[in-house]
């Protein structure tokens, strides 16, 4: 049995109108917050798979010219494969250097390599440097 009710008093059943749409619009704030916060995660994670692509493709290319037995001053340029990365490798001798006592050092390259592809409408490019001693491999 239910309880008396005060004459001018009206028993309210279900939800009004206005708090449906209230929440309504409360979730749909919160849901657009997530689907902006998961876009922007995903950007991320695409732009550091790409930085980890080229890294990894500079150091092999820089790798493979340390590993040269002899080297010569000169650019070459490659195509990497499988892949829309251009390559250009630089080796140049090291002029006037010296060691902490003021001895000249010879036979010192600096071995410059450069990749650069297109991403997202522009040209992009980055590079990786080290130097070598030129009769490292010699006997």
């Amino acid at each position: 049995m239910t309880p008396p009710l005060h004459p001018g008093c009206k028993r309210q059943r279900g939800f009004l109108l206005l708090e449906v749409i209230l929440a309504l619009a409360v979730f749909s704030a919160a849901a657009t917050g997530f689907a902006v916060a998961l876009h922007q995660m995903a950007k991320a994670a695409t732009l550091a798979q790409s930085e980890l692509r080229i890294t990894r493709i500079l150091d092999s290319a820089l790798d493979e010219t340390l590993s040269l037995p002899v080297l010569e001053e000169g650019t070459t340029t490659a195509a990497v494969a499988k892949s829309d990365v251009e390559m250009a490798t630089t080796v140049a001798i090291l002029e006037d250097l010296e060691n902490e006592d003021g001895q000249p050092l010879q036979e010192m390259f600096l071995i410059t390599v450069t990749a650069r592809w297109y991403e997202s409408g522009e040209w992009k490019e980055r590079s990786a440097e080290t130097w070598r001693y030129g009769l490292m491999y010699q006997p």
